[in-house]
């Protein structure tokens, strides 16, 4: 009896989920054949009109069922999409942030080579900056770590250091990031490559060279850090692009319209790059013990 029932129950979702996806014109074919062959054979169908009615109240019934199904699947392909698009760009990013730009590196190692002939306090400095930047340049991301602000202000700190050695007093570097907003949760390298396109396009080629800041805060519920600097402006065309281009579709994937990317020239000149993103604590995470002089 039980074996009975079971099947009887099995039958009926069969039947229910057939009814959620067969097309209306055929169910409606299949009633107008059955009425046909019941007048037919028993010149009697009008007993049929209520159980075509509760038939039809079924399949609006499964038909609805079988849309918030489709909705539902839908939504988690979709999300699924979207994690692994997140994923993939931010395992890109990792491998990014653990090759130092080649350029960078052997030019400081040259500068401190010739600085220890000539400035040897000097020198120190900047090798004292080189590694605070490669250890904060190394990958950061742990499991179960996200980026945050204070690491990220940390790199382009130590990067702003040894840039503005080599630049001889022409770069006047300012952060202004409280420590309060240093445990917010901010996307690796954006911050560095506002930085590094503020330099190389704005102060560099400019003779007198200029003040770069670092500035972020809270405004209406978002988390806005900015890079501005009084070089010679922002060429809508230059070698930029590329960058800022790269972090507004990290955004994008990372945030849907949640973020973006704006670029201001202020009036009294030069430009101003900031990314607004939601405001987010980062997870506390215990940072390694390292003694000074290692």
């Amino acid at each position: 009896m039980r074996e009975i029932w079971q099947l009887t129950v099995k039958l009926w979702w069969q039947f229910f989920d057939w009814l959620a996806v067969v097309p209306k014109k055929t169910l409606a074919l299949s009633m107008l054949m059955v009425l046909i062959i019941c007048r037919m054979l028993f010149n009697e169908a009008g007993a049929l009109i209520p159980i075509f009615a509760i038939l039809i109240l079924i399949r609006v019934l499964a038909g609805g069922k079988r849309r918030a199904e489709l909705t539902a699947d839908a939504a988690n392909k979709r999300a699924d999409t979207e994690q692994l698009e997140r994923n993939l760009l931010e395992a890109r990013m990792e491998a990014l942030q653990a090759q130092i730009e080649p350029h960078f590196l052997f030019n400081t190692l040259a500068s401190i080579d010739q600085l220890i002939q000539t400035d040897p306090p000097r020198a120190s400095r900047m090798q004292q900056s080189l590694i605070r930047y490669l250890r904060y340049a190394m990958p950061q991301m742990r499991e179960g770590s996200r980026p945050n602000l204070g690491q990220q202000t940390a790199l382009s700190s130590a990067f702003l250091e040894i840039m503005a050695i080599r630049m001889e007093g022409r770069l006047q570097p300012e952060v202004l990031v409280p420590d309060g907003l240093k445990s917010a949760v901010f996307p690796s390298m954006m911050l560095q490559t506002l930085v590094e396109n503020a330099i190389k396009h704005g102060l560099e080629p400019k003779a007198e060279g200029g003040r770069l800041e670092i500035k972020a805060e809270i405004r209406d519920g978002l988390l806005e850090v900015s890079v501005t600097d009084s070089g010679l402006g922002f060429a809508p065309k230059g070698a930029g692009g590329v960058g800022l281009a790269n972090i507004r579709e990290r955004l994008k994937v990372l945030y849907g319209n949640k973020a973006e990317l704006v670029i201001l020239v202020p009036l009294d000149g030069g430009t101003r790059a900031t990314i607004r993103v939601p405001y987010e604590v980062a997870p506390q995470q215990v940072a390694p013990v390292r003694s000074e002089g290692s």
